[in-house]
């Protein structure tokens, strides 16, 4: 008898019918014997129309009432999921991410877990329950309600299954598993067998909305193996695990297209040391997440100035550029440039350490399809460019086809 995590997102739980297919699968794995905690997401759309609700009240709303907001979701959720096992016969019951135990910190929107004490939720499976968990969400050990940030619900799902000693751990999508690329956008995309975490890692930095990143790091540090497989058939998945030697020889792993970024210039800062501290301080105090970062060289002025440009996600950055304006007279720039016609290109694969010209292919590539590179950004393993929305498919594809194919 094994005690099984599994996860279904929100396409999985998007209408009724599709609820009951959860239901219907979830019964399949309690009649061989198996525990089950399942951890579900806001139905699809649901998260965005409370958004969008909550900007027509007022366009920056405070983080703590939007946190009380979006849990609404899941709740929702994790009800109808629990209803659904009652009514094929299946003892059943919903907890939300604070009666699981899950504790975070203060930071609203993007809380982090802190501990998890699923005392609860072992009592309910001692009982012979499935226990419905509502994901991306937590409490303060003040009790305050927090949402730990987009793809959230990945998160709670490993984080339970590494504080319960789960035997197996299922990431239910809409998706077959981990593609070489957005299968949406690169029409001759495959399906990864395995990929390593860091693998995973930078493909989840780079944009791919396979899974979110927090959660992959989480499961790299408490060695949770998962599977990534769809819920809408019943294919194997992609596996998620430990780098393995067979995994060296791929030199390009997948190609990832984040849309979802912008950009940001400080026009004209005062070249000195202490400028950029002071910025990016006042960045992360406003919970912003930087990317990319880039400083051009000043030259030969009796008072020095440079342009700081630096990517985030699309939606801080309204944030961000109030942020900025309260700089503006302390440090003395001239003017701040935002861009969100911008897209994020990268490849990844754990075989770029022990391979040379990765990175000339890759811009010869792009050189021929005449796309102009705004930023770049390396690690050990995944190459990064900030290139035009217009022309990101385009981009992708064509990298796709050079490496991949």
């Amino acid at each position: 008898m094994a005690l099984i995590v599994q996860k279904y997102g929100g396409t999985s739980v998007g209408n009724p019918e599709r609820i009951k297919n959860v239901a219907a699968r979830v019964a399949q794995y309690r009649a061989q014997g198996d525990r089950l905690v399942v951890v579900v997401s806001a139905m699809s759309g649901v998260t965005d129309n409370l958004i969008k609700l909550a900007k027509e009240i007022m366009p920056l709303p405070a983080e703590r009432e939007m946190d009380m907001l979006l849990a609404t979701g899941e709740q929702t959720t994790i009800a109808l999921t629990a209803m659904a096992l009652q009514a094929i016969g299946v003892p059943a019951v919903s907890l939300t991410g604070a009666q699981a135990g899950i504790v975070t910190d203060r930071v609203h929107t993007k809380a982090k877990i802190q501990n998890i004490t699923p005392r609860q939720v072992h009592a309910l499976l001692d009982n012979g329950q499935v226990v419905i968990v509502a994901g991306f969400q937590g409490q303060t050990q003040e009790g305050q309600i927090t949402t730990l940030g987009r793809g959230g619900s990945d998160l709670t799902a490993i984080a339970l299954a590494a504080a319960l000693k789960a035997d197996l751990c299922q990431i239910f999508t809409d998706v077959d598993g981990v593609y070489t690329a957005d299968p949406r956008v690169v029409p001759n995309a495959r399906k990864l067998e395995e990929v390593a975490y860091d693998e995973l890692l930078e493909l989840a930095g780079a944009g791919a909305k396979v899974m979110q990143l927090r959660s992959v790091e989480f499961a790299k540090k408490f060695g949770v193996v998962f599977e990534v497989r769809s819920s809408l058939n019943d294919n194997p998945g992609t596996i998620v695990k430990e780098e393995t030697k067979s995994m060296e020889g791929v030199v390009v792993r997948g190609v990832s297209l984040d849309k979802n970024q912008a950009k940001i210039t400080v026009v004209a800062a005062p070249d000195r040391p202490g400028i950029s501290a002071r910025i990016f301080k006042v960045l992360s105090e406003a919970a912003i997440n930087v990317d990319m970062i880039v400083q051009n060289v000043s030259h030969g002025a009796a008072k020095p100035t440079t342009d700081l440009s630096f990517t985030l996600d699309k939606p801080d950055l309204l944030k961000a550029q109030k942020v900025m304006d309260g700089l503006k007279t302390e440090i003395g720039f001239k003017a701040i440039i935002a861009n969100e016609n911008l897209a994020k290109l990268s490849i990844v694969g754990v075989g770029m350490r022990s391979h040379s010209g990765v990175a000339a292919k890759m811009f010869e590539t792009l050189a021929a399809q005449d796309i102009n590179i705004d930023m770049i950004s390396t690690s050990e393993i995944k190459i990064s460019v900030v290139i035009d929305l217009a022309k990101g498919e385009q981009a992708a594809r064509a990298m796709h086809d050079a490496f991949v194919s």
